[in-house]
């Protein structure tokens, strides 16, 4: 059997059933970052993220800047959908030695611009020679327990919400995009939210693994979704992933404030669907009334 036969997922499934850790890990593989015991008020978050060139960028279409930015930025918005504050991160380059400096030198001028941006210290890493740009950022943070937002807690009859438009990254907004640090931070601190992820690989795929986690089920509507001027259409709002944009579910129970909040501008956010008790997927109602099972499909490796 290749990795290509089980893909991403299951590949990192596979991961899972081999590792194995002590008591002071709350959260491990398996969510946005994983969670240790820290303090008796905080958990620690560790989260890490690598960008392949000609998989994440391409030299002909992206500054050295750019996949600065992306590369810690991607990472903290792993962060905010676990409630958390990045502190700390350390940085491993893999970079073809004939490469000009002035590559280099933008690279992390693109980095360490968008750290000190969210009060981030960039303390060390790694460099080594290698045939393509190769640049892994391990990020870590600190969320109070009380706001900690996992994966795992929708519940059936809860609200789901999308921060920001959805689709066309492709076309420059995954190069360029603000991590909703802001925006997470706002809700963990105003609402109750109960579960949370940053959209990487596409709002099907992450709102999936939600369902996963919590053991339910989901229905959107196709008027309610925000498609970017990118986008254009419906399919690539759904599928195309590197939006990194939140998807969060609210209950219905304080609901109204939440709406209040959106109505006033102190966030964008958007009502999309809501949580179902069975486990059967996701479920879109068109906008002529009929209801289609969207397939669990979005970007993925292997």
């Amino acid at each position: 059997m290749k990795l290509k036969d089980i893909g991403e997922f299951g590949f990192i499934e596979r991961l899972k059933s081999i590792v194995k850790y002590d008591k002071r890990v709350i959260v491990g593989i398996g969510d946005d970052a994983a969670v240790v015991k820290y303090t008796r008020d905080k958990y620690l978050l560790v989260t890490t993220d690598m960008l392949i060139e000609d998989v994440h960028f391409k030299l002909s279409t992206a500054t050295p800047y750019q996949i600065g930015h992306k590369a810690i930025a991607c990472n903290i918005s792993d962060i905010a959908a676990m409630g958390g504050i990045p502190k700390y991160a350390v940085v491993s380059i893999g970079i073809p030695g004939k490469m000009d400096l002035r590559f280099s030198d933008e690279l992390y001028r693109g980095l360490n611009r968008t750290a000190r941006r969210f009060g981030i210290n960039i303390i060390g890493g790694d460099t080594n020679s290698s045939k393509k740009v190769v640049i892994n950022v391990t990020l870590l943070g600190v969320v109070r327990k009380k706001e900690l937002v996992l994966r795992s807690g929708a519940k059936f009859t809860d609200s789901i919400y999308v921060t920001g438009r959805l689709g066309g990254s492709i076309h420059g907004k995954h190069l360029n995009f603000t991590p909703r640090l802001k925006e997470a931070q706002y809700l963990v601190k105003n609402f109750n939210v109960r579960s949370m992820i940053d959209i990487s690989d596409g709002l099907i795929q992450d709102l999936g693994h939600i369902l996963e986690k919590s053991k339910v089920g989901a229905v959107l509507y196709e008027r309610r979704i925000p498609i970017s001027r990118e986008g254009k259409t419906i399919d690539h709002a759904l599928y195309d992933g590197e939006d990194f944009e939140l998807l969060f579910i609210h209950p219905r129970r304080g609901e109204k404030k939440l709406k209040s909040a959106i109505s006033r501008g102190k966030i964008d956010a958007v009502y999309i669907g809501y949580i179902v008790r069975e486990e059967r997927g996701i479920e879109l109602i068109g906008k002529s009334g009929r209801t289609r099972r969207l397939r669990p499909k979005g970007w993925t490796h292997f």
